[in-house]
């Protein structure tokens, strides 16, 4: 077969694809993939075919301070950029997969232009999941806590906005407006992870496949050696702009400089050592660590509860202390605590004192560690790749006919 990916261009989207990709280019396929340019060498470090395609908008997200809601005269902007891209990519998109075309269109969910491109040329749509899969009786919207009067007048208005854009532009191309956030985005669809994670999990049908999250495919992420003999605590906030914090990373500084913690802590690209002050011994600091690389070894796990950061950290058996930074991570962070897989410390309640107590609790808690291994039992035995590969193998051979080509 040959493969089209189509993503947005965020690790925490492209990154859960490309074992994926590995596994189906193992097994004798062509995968051509189409994001922007900045993640070339690891697509094709994963074998596929790299097609340059669109600019990388996530790059000027804004940065929220921690607890804060997104805003109307923040999200303007970065949807008329999304859009302008959009315009500006979509034709040579399209021409591209006329001149070479694909078996099937496999399209990360949040990307807008991977199911119009697919029914605009009459190949199967396959949308690739890697946070919570919706259906008709599941939407990520129920998850989201509710917006303060003062704010939602006008991000309704932001909305509807993006949904008039949206709906205008496949119009223009004679295509159907791509689902968003409500019933399923393509009419088969591959969820990245255990159904035992996916609130409501038991409504979702045969549209459906969990396989988990795939861990590998990127060994082009750097080496990493320990710094202590402690138990290792690391601290991420992922890789979006939304990890500009200097003020956590100051106060994980604070709490666990000097103690009997051996601490790895990625502060993004955009928070440099001067802006952190002193940095005890057994802390090493970096913009980033290999990450599955580190959480191989961590014992606890403060992260901004990413999916993607939570699914590789389950699937190595590690509790997590959730401290998220938007809307849908607060919802995975609650989701942590409901399944007794961590704790969550909502932004205000951040302090050094509550930090080490957390912590502390969740490296002795043997209950959230027996939680954590049965879960990870769980996700090891989704299926990864190779369960993602077999469905997709089948779906396009046998089942394309029945679902259609979009939903």
């Amino acid at each position: 077969m040959h493969l089209a990916f189509v993503s947005i261009p965020a690790y925490g989207h492209v990154n859960p694809t490309l074992p994926l990709v590995a596994e189906l280019v193992g097994r004798g396929h062509r995968v051509t993939y189409f994001t922007s340019a900045d993640f070339g060498p690891r697509i094709r470090d994963a074998g596929a075919a790299f097609s340059a395609s669109g600019g990388n908008w996530m790059a000027s997200m804004p940065a929220l301070a921690p607890g804060q809601r997104a805003q109307a005269h923040l999200m303007l902007p970065l949807m008329n950029r999304v859009f302008e891209d959009i315009r500006a990519s979509f034709p040579a998109l399209v021409e591209h997969l006329r001149q070479d075309p694909p078996d099937a269109i496999c399209f990360d969910a949040m990307t807008l232009s991977g199911s119009m491109a697919a029914e605009k040329i009459g190949v199967p749509a396959i949308a690739l999941m890697p946070t919570y899969a919706t259906n008709e009786h599941f939407s990520l919207r129920s998850l989201m806590p509710a917006r303060p009067p003062e704010g939602a007048d006008e991000m309704a208005k932001v909305a509807m906005a993006m949904g008039r854009l949206l709906a205008e532009f496949a119009a223009e191309q004679g295509v159907r407006t791509p689902r968003m956030f409500d019933g399923p985005p393509a009419p088969f669809n591959i969820v990245f992870l255990p159904r035992e994670f996916q609130p409501r999990g038991e409504t979702f049908d045969d549209r459906f496949r969990f396989v988990g999250p795939s861990v590998g495919g990127r060994d082009s992420e750097g080496e990493w050696v320990r710094g202590g003999t402690g138990p290792l605590l690391f601290i991420s906030l992922g890789t979006t702009p939304l990890n500009r914090q200097p003020d956590f990373f100051r106060t994980c500084l604070d709490a666990f400089g000097g103690s009997d913690w051996d601490v790895a802590m990625a502060v993004g690209d955009q928070t440099g050592l001067a802006d952190l002050g002193t940095i005890a011994p057994n802390i090493q600091v970096r913009a980033f660590f290999p990450q599955l690389q580190v959480l191989r070894q961590t014992s606890v796990f403060i992260t901004h509860a990413g999916m993607n950061s939570t699914m590789e950290a389950l699937y190595f058996a590690v509790p997590m202390l959730a401290v998220p930074q938007q809307p849908e991570q607060e919802a995975t962070a609650r989701r942590l605590e409901e399944l007794g897989l961590g704790r969550h410390l909502a932004a205000e309640d951040v302090g050094p004192e509550a930090l080490r107590t957390a912590v502390a609790a969740l490296q002795t808690d043997a209950q959230v560690r027996r939680n954590v291994a049965a879960m990870s039992e769980i996700v090891r035995g989704a299926g990864g790749a190779a369960a993602a590969a077999t469905a997709i193998e089948s779906h396009v051979h046998h089942g394309a006919g029945r679902f259609g080509t979009v939903g």
